[in-house]
């Protein structure tokens, strides 16, 4: 599939997961009219902000440290975050509608007031995102697109690994994590080569969870199903 990108300046990108499943319930549907507009983080597509202005994160969270999840799935672990820590402000970027409804519904249960959604392609928001804004980004049982035809899909590659550098500061943390051995091969491969050191030091360092870690929908699949989950710990070089 290829983003709409109707903007005759927009780059040609192509995004290939999907972006509707199953039929949503109707609050679902309500959750979507009602409450995302409202969770927008500003004018981040081309057709809403073809000038590429940046986002004004300062004023959209009070000047609170900005974290970023990317593909944050059902939203557990990004309304988790959102609650653990009341002191920052947290932007989740998820194209797939499902599990953005899904979200939208959570964070009604929660009440969190810290927290804004894309409902889109992350690379739209790494356009306008200030450069050096991000402290922590996390990437949690991404796609793992398995054929080695489709590895250049996943999001470890410079494509996206550099644009997310050159928007977290130096020493920002930026968390991985997946239960898939080739997509470890290869985030250990590419993220240092985008400006990122892994800082490991033992085993410990990427078999046990992070302390504030929520595991996730895919993860307990992951475990179900006999796979080992991996936790990777990058810090952007400065």
């Amino acid at each position: 599939m290829t983003t709409s990108n109707k903007h005759p300046d927009a780059p040609w990108r192509n995004f290939y997961g999907r972006v509707r499943g199953k039929t949503l319930k109707p609050a679902q549907e309500a959750y979507l009219q009602e409450d995302l507009d409202a969770l927008s983080p500003g004018a981040v597509d081309w057709e809403e902000n073809p000038e590429r202005e940046p986002l004004d994160v300062d004023a959209l969270f009070d000047g609170r440290p900005l974290w970023l999840e990317i593909g944050f799935g059902g939203g557990e672990h990004l309304v988790h975050q959102a609650q653990t820590y009341p002191d920052i402000g947290i932007i989740g970027c998820e194209p797939f509608m499902n599990g953005v409804a899904m979200l939208l519904g959570k964070i009604r249960k929660a009440g969190v007031t810290n927290l804004r959604v894309h409902p889109g392609d992350v690379r739209n928001l790494f356009d306008v995102l200030p450069e050096q804004s991000v402290e922590k980004a996390f990437l949690l049982y991404p796609d793992p697109w398995p054929k080695k035809r489709h590895h250049k899909r996943r999001f470890v590659t410079q494509e996206h690994l550099k644009p997310l550098a050159r928007v977290m500061k130096p020493g920002a943390e930026f968390r991985v994590a997946t239960d898939i051995p080739d997509y470890v091969r290869q985030t250990l491969l590419e993220v240092p080569k985008a400006g990122f050191e892994w800082p490991a030091e033992g085993p410990e360092d990427w078999r046990v969870a992070w302390d504030d870690w929520l595991s996730t929908r895919y993860e307990q699949k992951a475990l179900r199903e006999g796979r080992t989950p991996h936790y990777m710990t990058f810090r952007r070089l400065g």
